[in-house]
């Protein structure tokens, strides 16, 4: 794949990512003489500037609301974005077809093997959301041991879909405690992204849990802060931001970043 003319990441908003700053520490790091910039592309732009970053040849990441609607407009998907039926890298091949993929299991899985210090076996995690993080968080679920998932979402419908495409692990659940009651409980919803929001009571969930946000802000989410001064191991997104960023960066230009410069140009921040 030749080098991108462009790299962008499309969400709205965007403001708030961190993105820019790991990418160009990387990008800086590699001698590629490229940007990566944040695109606040609202919902009614969204093919208009698909359509201006093809013609660019552009690759880039994607984040909230577009993941689904990305993969509705590649012309090519990964076996992988397929199974998770949504994209958050992307980019545009020689024949100028845009190739979406998806490095959110990938980063889901690293992250929380770290967090927990070996990788998840026969764990009961509960997950909040029906989105394309929440199939992200099922597709790595799929590949752990022994681990069974259960899912909530405001919308029942959206959960019981969901879980109907991962049937060999999730199941749909109506009683946010079911998922409040498991050993690893996951935030895959944006609650908290905004404001401090907490998309389940804090006090629901035991103190011998672990809790994952893939939410991050500034100082962390008040859902993290909040568990964490109960006592419980809690941790944001930013170690799947990481991850998922890293191994886009390898896909756009086959060589691996440093993961501990990228988390330095974080520090930094």
């Amino acid at each position: 794949m030749r080098q991108p003319g462009r790299l962008v990441l499309l969400g709205h908003p965007v403001g708030h990512s961190l993105s820019p700053r790991i990418h160009n520490a990387a990008l800086s790091d590699a001698g590629i003489p490229l940007r990566y910039e944040a695109l606040d592309v609202e919902p009614r732009r969204f093919d208009e500037t698909l359509e201006m970053l093809r013609a660019e040849r552009a690759a880039g990441n994607v984040t909230v609301p577009h993941k689904e609607r990305m993969f509705a407009a590649c012309d090519v998907l990964t076996p992988l974005a397929r199974r998770v039926g949504a994209v958050n890298v992307f980019w545009t091949d020689d024949d100028g077809r845009l190739v979406g993929d998806n490095t959110d299991v990938g980063g889901f899985d690293a992250a929380v093997t770290q967090f927990l210090g070996q990788r998840p076996t026969d764990l009961s995690v509960g997950v909040l959301g029906a989105g394309g993080a929440a199939a992200a968080v099922l597709a790595a679920v799929e590949g752990w041991a022994g681990c069974v998932a259960h899912v909530y979402n405001r919308t029942p419908e959206r959960a019981r879909l969901l879980c109907e495409r991962f049937s060999a692990v999730a199941h749909p659940v109506d009683d946010v405690g079911v998922i409040a009651g498991a050993q690893l409980v996951v935030n895959a919803t944006s609650i908290g992204l905004k404001d401090d929001g907490v998309p389940v009571d804090p006090f629901l969930i035991p103190r011998d849990a672990a809790v994952i946000d893939l939410v991050y802000r500034p100082g962390e989410t008040n859902f993290v802060r909040a568990l964490r001064g109960r006592g419980n191991r809690a941790t944001d997104g930013i170690g799947m931001l990481v991850e998922q960023a890293a191994l886009a960066f390898e896909t756009w230009f086959g060589i691996a970043p440093s993961r501990e410069l990228m988390h330095e140009a974080l520090l930094a921040s």
